[in-house]
């Protein structure tokens, strides 16, 4: 992917620092596809793709596909530094636009409501996101309102592995998640609505 703001390209996805940036993409080739004989992120040097750190989680929904930028640091190279981006690609605009920016955590060990290292995504059938944080400290199961407000909707309170491969079944009255370590599946029922910000609220695991 390349993209590019009024004509200029974007060498990292970090430099958008407000939620609504949007940049035009182009597509690019990949040579070896299939990653035989070069991990893909080294077939390309410097200015031929926009570059992007720990993009992992991705879902298709309202139309295009979401993803996930769980991080940025200058360290590492960024443009800027994040603890999580959303991203809507747009198809039929061929565009990409910034949903959700979580600012650098100044303490994950504390829950004060701020969340850092999405990855792993969803859309909610009531409208809205569901991300798995995998960041440092406290982790979460994070609700997103469909204006973008992030909230939370669990909290492990196992330990200290993270929440991963969240999915609502078809009728959309349940959310399956796991827990990484020691392997647990949970279903997650009851009322609630991503459009408020309210919770599910009834739970039942068990261990896969």
């Amino acid at each position: 992917m390349r993209c590019f703001q009024d004509g200029a390209f974007v060498a990292d996805l970090s430099q958008a620092t407000e939620p609504g940036t949007r940049y035009a993409v182009q597509w690019v080739d990949v040579p070896d596809r299939n990653a035989n004989d070069e991990p893909i992120r080294e077939q390309f040097g410097d200015g031929e793709v926009t570059r992007s750190r720990k993009l992992e989680g991705a879902w298709w929904g309202d139309g295009g596909a979401y993803f996930v930028a769980s991080y940025a640091r200058h360290d590492d190279g960024s443009v800027a530094e994040h603890d999580g981006q959303v991203w809507f690609y747009d198809p039929a605009s061929e565009t990409a636009e910034l949903k959700v920016l979580f600012g650098v955590n100044p303490d994950p060990s504390v829950d004060t409501g701020n969340y850092d290292g999405p990855d792993n995504i969803t859309v909610s059938p009531h409208g809205g996101l569901v991300l798995a944080e995998d960041g440092d400290g406290v982790s979460h199961l994070i609700g997103v309102t469909p204006s973008g407000a992030p909230f939370s909707l669990a909290r492990n309170e196992l330990n200290d592995s993270e929440f991963c491969g969240p999915a609502f079944s078809a009728d959309g009255r349940t959310l399956f998640v796991n827990i990484q370590t020691p392997g647990m599946t949970m279903a997650i029922t009851g009322p609630g609505s991503a459009r408020s910000g309210s919770t599910f609220a009834a739970t039942r695991s068990t261990r896969s």
